[in-house]
Order: C-alpha cells, then sequence, then structure tokens
C-alpha cells in the first residue's frame, strides 16, 4: 500500500478519486514537480492554502513556487478522506505533513483540507481546493 493511501469510510464513490490523492500528495512532495502539480488543478481553479488565495494556474504556481522556498522537504500522510455521500465529487480530508527546512530544523504539521473535483476529458483535476493549517506553530 501506497503511503499516500488513506482511510474512506465504507460509501460508495468513484475509485479514480482514491487514486487522484494519492497521485497529488505525492506530486505536491516532490520539489521539482512543478508543471506536474498543476495538472491536478482546472484552469480556473481556486487553492486556498492556509491565508494564500490564487485563482488560476499562473497564481497556483506562485504559492507552490513560495510553499518550497524554505522546505527541503515534505512528506504527506493524509490519514482519513471524507466523501460528502454517495457518489460525491466533494471531500474533507485529515492527515499530517513533515517538513525537513534547508535551515536543518524539522517541522510537522496536522492539517485538514476541503476538495471539489472534477474530470475534464476523462481525467479527475480540482477545481477547488482549501487547506487549513495552523501556520503560526
Amino acid at each position: 500500500m501506497s503511503s499516500y493511501a488513506s482511510e474512506y469510510p465504507a460509501v460508495e464513490f468513484d475509485p479514480a478519486y482514491k487514486k487522484f490523492f494519492e497521485h497529488f500528495y505525492a506530486t505536491s512532495d516532490t520539489p521539482e514537480a512543478h508543471d506536474d502539480y498543476l495538472q491536478y488543478f482546472t484552469k480556473d481553479a481556486t487553492l486556498i492554502m492556509a491565508s494564500k488565495k490564487a485563482v488560476g494556474l499562473e497564481d497556483i504556481l506562485a504559492v507552490r513556487k513560495g510553499l518550497w522556498e524554505k522546505v527541503l522537504r515534505r512528506v504527506h500522510t493524509p490519514l482519513k478522506v471524507f466523501p460528502f455521500g454517495p457518489n460525491s465529487d466533494e471531500f474533507m480530508l485529515y492527515g499530517t505533513v513533515k517538513y525537513g527546512l534547508k535551515t536543518g530544523e524539522e517541522s510537522s504539521k496536522d492539517w485538514a483540507a476541503r476538495a471539489h473535483l472534477v474530470k475534464e476529458d476523462g481525467k479527475v483535476k480540482m477545481e477547488f481546493y482549501q487547506v487549513y493549517l495552523d501556520t503560526g506553530a
């Protein structure tokens, strides 16, 4: 089982969404995968990462690059994913993330997120993604 695999409730939903999240977090943790990261979003997607808001791929790329400015490595562990009912395309997620900072320090945080997924040309993408985490910790 992948380290990006999560626990899901016993609710029927599109299995492509489960694979999507596993691949998304693996890509999110790959520092040089900026262009690959963008492939997980619609062109007009909204990304809210704590207090940073981005709309559209250009803004999302800027936020993504900023998230790696002080970080050497990152490992997400998405522990639980909660679909909003049967056949849902909306999810709440809970997990942890560990950081290795460029200063040599280590850090870990709990996070939660809300995601709305859509299919474009048969590919799953996020139309909306908001991450809740304590940036003051």
